[in-house]
């Protein structure tokens, strides 16, 4: 039997993380307070790394680039890893559209260099500056500090939706730096109500709430989301806060069948529809 040190990595580890499409809410708490998000969920995007040791440090993507050498570099240092090995990045999702390209990508790597997982919040805020709860087993049930990489509240997941979305304009990479995003402490407590009742109704209309005043303020002008989530007959809309993406809510099977080119013809690309909350 071959045996390993506690700190050796066995040949060929693969980490794999979700990814996630824009946020159920995006704000301050606060006109003062910490930028917060309720992530959507998204397991059909994702980012996979595989490693395989080496005496020095390489990184291999398979399409454009969402980390780099150096920032592996400083993501293995933050988890307490030698800074050595061949790591292979893969991904389909795509960097700067708000679906979390980056902190995907940092977990995928991480966990296939054997990181403890208690470990990635800290580690992925060290190297980005502003994260994703991506890490999370549940990603979707917390109020998520991300420019501090903590959980300020804790609610039931949504209940099982579909969506169908698409990325409106191009891509807005996120600067952590920049905290200009609405209130949104009213809409918190409204939420953890609607969500401990599973109102899917009423979480997709504070979703569209959230995403009107992220419009408002940030832009884009003229952005159809309102406007195409009633054509639709969807429950609500909601959007990357810093990127994008676009995401329109149903109950489970009444996503018209049209949707997809309906939001097409109003210029958002690579529409696609994917189910996300959880079953009760």
């Amino acid at each position: 039997m071959q045996m390993f040190s506690e700190n050796t990595q066995p040949i060929g580890r693969t980490g794999r993380a979700a990814g996630h499409f824009g946020e159920w809410l995006q704000g301050r708490l606060g006109p003062d307070g910490p930028v917060v998000v309720i992530t959507m969920t998204c397991d059909v995007l994702y980012a996979q790394a595989t490693y395989t040791p080496a005496s020095d440090l390489r990184l291999h993507h398979s399409g454009v680039a969402a980390v780099t050498q150096d920032q592996l570099k400083a993501l293995l240092a933050a988890v307490g890893k030698p800074p050595s090995g061949d790591f292979m990045l893969s991904r389909n999702v795509v960097p700067g559209v708000g679906a979390g390209s980056s902190t995907a990508s940092l977990i995928a790597l991480a966990r296939a260099a054997g990181a403890d997982e208690a470990l990635l919040p800290a580690a992925c805020l060290r190297v980005e500056g502003a994260t994703d709860p991506l890490m999370l087993s549940q990603p979707d049930t917390v109020l998520w500090s991300s420019r501090r990489a903590e959980i300020c509240a804790e609610f039931k997941a949504p209940p099982l939706c579909e969506i169908v979305g698409g990325y409106l304009g191009d891509p807005i990479r996120t600067d952590p730096a920049d905290s200009d995003f609405a209130d949104i402490s009213d809409l918190v407590p409204l939420w953890a109500d609607a969500a401990n009742g599973s109102d899917l109704a009423k979480l997709a209309t504070l979703a569209s709430e959230a995403a009107d005043r992220t419009t408002r303020l940030r832009g884009p002008m003229g952005d159809p989301s309102a406007a195409l989530a009633g054509e639709l007959g969807a429950l609500g809309h909601a959007r990357a806060h810093t990127g994008s993406a676009r995401a329109f809510i149903f109950a489970p099977g009444t996503v018209p069948e049209a949707a997809e080119a309906v939001l097409t013809r109003a210029g958002l690309s690579g529409v696609f529809r994917f189910s996300t909350g959880s079953e009760r």
